[in-house]
């Protein structure tokens, strides 16, 4: 039977079920006595078994029908619920993630068959205590197999990284080269790196990692790392302090006695890649992750290889039958126009107006329509968090809840599928870096259990996502500091900076790629990578912090990435569009009310001292004579505002958002896109969060 038709269902309800199964668990944990729960887990199991059977996901249904198994003696009153039962369970569903991950990229779940897993939930049904720490055991038959009793010193040194060596060697300390494995159903691997670095510090340096630092802190690796430790410490001791951290599987390692010097017929982009810190060929861990279906065998993957990506919306039907009746409306305006064509001219301009504004009426209510078609609510990004805030209070061994509000606010499809993992970064970034131990907590008179919140509420044509936490805060001092010694910043620029402007120096790679992470904060880790991801969305992320109170990330994206409203403006002969949503006052100044401060031109609003960007300069278009007075657009990004300078206002407009393509350079992204005119013509749409 061709099961393939299926397999976006297949994958729909089972992302679902695992959900369902995640926040039901969660409840359990807390109230073991809950039989609605017991019950609603019990469902889930058994639909999951039953659907990965139809599939014909051999592993899949054996998991599920184990879990169901242990299900049906709780319901029957034979089986209490303990903690060490509740972490196997939430094992389980992490393999359950791991064949459903496979399924989704290759349509095959893989050939992992999760025996320990299996073995603890036997054991369960036997009444016996299941083994701590679950698929450990692997990890032991692995260790006598000898599969990595061996591992091979091919790193490739820059001139720098030699010299660091040799300089260990003169001192007679140990360089050590160690391959460290993070267990398959680690949810968070970066995180696990991380402190695997952390631990490190404390006893000695590392030279370098494969990959590099910050290619392990994308998560760009499968489950093998490799770092270069120079350490006093001995080889056992370094070896016991990785594996201390939760969820490494392994780690193995030997001495480095001399290294080899450099080839020199090596060509110069070999050499200029690696003082990149680029991960040489020789670097990638030969052996497969396990769990990932073989290219030969197994289900077929969909038409031309591709992975089976999920690409379907859930609609409520009312909010189709809105459609339905407006597209029913377009049609009768059509025909409207149709036959004012055949009237007479006088009769005909008359009708004709009316028709083209039932027309605008209609097309209007029909986008606003297709956008709620369009949109769905953050919770289903939001709905996983929980599960990873409780994984982190026993992984760092700190006591955290996490508080959500606003989860039913809407974004559209393509915002909420690239939403996820910044969000997961930042909440990470609160937990891990933010929040104080136990004791600094109970010194500064706060409560044990630490606070995390995310908020998610509309604001206009924005969604806004708040991430905070009563943490340590921003050291600002100590981030300026450290910009200063690492040559991010010079002294005398640091003396003329805000606090805000020295905290956005956090969102620099140089800050992320860091891995030593002092006092100062440590919030620099990776917000790189959250602050690209979220402007590539239109969006734009700041920070508001009070040192040894807590930070508070604010995430502002749009509603819709496809239609806007607009405000038209010429530039010379040129037309732009400026977001309706981003402009806040319309104002006329007369030329010699411009002032300057620090050689800028800035004007003095109700209180406020706004600066000027000159547009025309700014894209390059000839000016025109200076007026008696300036048109100034007043635009604001967050609490910012700024003052456009621009020729001609030509009125409101709605617009459809164009991408410029690959064709066109737009390196200082101030142009987000390109609209097509009635006329014909096509106007650029200016990006305000990257002028301000």
């Amino acid at each position: 039977m061709d099961v393939s038709q299926y397999l976006e269902i297949f994958i729909d309800e089972t992302k679902e079920h695992l959900q369902s199964l995640n926040e039901q668990l969660l409840i359990i944990e807390k109230e073991p006595e809950n039989t609605d729960t017991i019950n609603e887990i019990f469902r889930a199991a058994h639909s999951l078994k039953g659907m990965a059977g139809t599939m014909g996901y051999k592993r899949m249904q054996k998991l599920t029908h184990q879990m169901e198994n242990v299900f049906s003696e709780i319901r029957n009153g034979k089986m209490k619920i303990d903690a060490g039962m509740v972490d196997v369970l939430f094992q389980c569903l992490d393999a359950l993630e791991e064949y459903l991950d496979n399924i989704q990229s290759s349509a095959d779940e893989g050939t992992n068959d999760n025996e320990p897993i299996l073995q603890q939930l036997e054991a369960i049904l036997n009444g016996e205590t299941p083994a701590a720490g679950g698929s450990d055991s692997g990890s032991e038959e692995k260790a006598e197999s000898g599969e990595s009793e061996h591992v091979s010193i091919d790193f490739t040194f820059t001139d720098f990284e030699r010299h660091a060596i040799e300089e260990a060697f003169e001192k007679k300390m140990n360089v050590f080269a160690i391959t460290v494995e993070v267990e398959e159903s680690c949810l968070l691997k970066a995180a696990r790196a991380f402190l695997v670095f952390k631990s490190l510090e404390n006893v000695g340096e590392i030279i370098k990692s494969e990959p590099s630092a910050q290619d392990i802190e994308d998560e760009k690796f499968e489950q093998v790392f490799k770092i270069c430790l120079v350490t006093e410490s001995d080889l056992d001791k370094v070896i016991a302090i990785i594996k201390n951290v939760s969820e490494i599987k392994d780690a193995v390692g030997e001495k480095i006695e001399s290294i080899e010097e450099p080839k020199p017929e090596k060509a110069p982009e070999e050499l200029a890649a690696e003082s990149k810190d680029e991960k040489p060929a020789a670097a990638k861990p030969e052996k497969k992750e396990a769990g990932k279906a073989d290219d030969k065998g197994g289900a077929k993957q969909k038409a031309g290889g591709k992975p089976v990506v999920n690409r379907s919306v859930r609609v409520d039907i009312e909010k189709l039958d809105v459609l339905m009746n407006l597209v029913s409306e377009l049609i009768i305006a059509k025909n409207g126009l149709i036959s004012t064509s055949s009237q007479n001219e006088s009769k005909s301009s008359q009708s004709f107006n009316e028709q083209i504004e039932y027309l605008e009426r209609v097309t209007t209510n029909l986008h606003e329509s297709v956008m709620k078609v369009r949109m769905m609510p953050i919770e289903t990004v939001t709905n996983k968090f929980p599960r990873m805030i409780r994984d982190l209070t026993k992984k760092l061994d700190k006591k955290m809840e996490l508080f959500m509000t606003g989860e039913d606010t809407e974004l559209d499809r393509t915002v909420i599928d690239e939403i996820g993992d910044p969000l997961m970064h930042l909440l990470r970034n609160s937990a891990d870096h933010g929040l104080e131990s136990a004791e600094v907590r109970a010194q500064r008179g706060k409560p044990e259990v630490g606070t995390i919140k995310l908020d998610a509420y509309q604001d206009g044509n924005n969604v806004v996502i708040e991430v905070s936490d009563d943490g340590n805060g921003i050291d600002v001092e100590g981030v300026k500091n450290k910009a200063i010694s690492k040559g991010t910043i010079t002294e005398e620029q640091a003396e003329s900076m805000t606090d805000k402007e020295i905290i956005d120096l956090l969102f620099k790679p140089s800050f992320s790629t860091a891995k030593k992470v002092t006092d100062i904060s440590g919030r620099g880790v990776g917000l790189d990578v959250v602050k690209t991801k979220i402007e590539a969305l239109g969006g734009d992320i700041e920070v508001k912090t009070q040192l040894g109170e807590g930070s508070t990330f604010i995430i502002r994206l749009p509603l819709t990435l496809a239609i806007i409203q607009a405000l038209m403006v010429e530039l010379g002969d040129e037309k732009y569009a400026i977001s309706l949503g981003s402009i806040q006052t319309i104002e006329d100044i007369p030329v010699e009310d411009v002032k300057y401060v620090q050689t800028k031109e800035v004007i003095h609003l109700r209180g406020s001292v706004i600066p000027l960007i000159r547009l025309d300069s700014v894209l390059d278009i000839e000016p025109k004579e200076q007026p008696d007075s300036l048109t100034v657009v007043i635009v604001k990004k967050g609490d910012k505002l700024a003052g456009l300078v621009v020729d001609r206002l030509l009125g409101q407009q709605e617009i459809v958002i164009k991408s410029l393509g690959k064709y066109i350079s737009n390196s200082s992204k101030i142009i987000s896109g390109a609209t097509i005119l009635g006329n014909g013509d096509v106007a650029l749409i200016i990006d305000v969060n990257t002028l301000i």
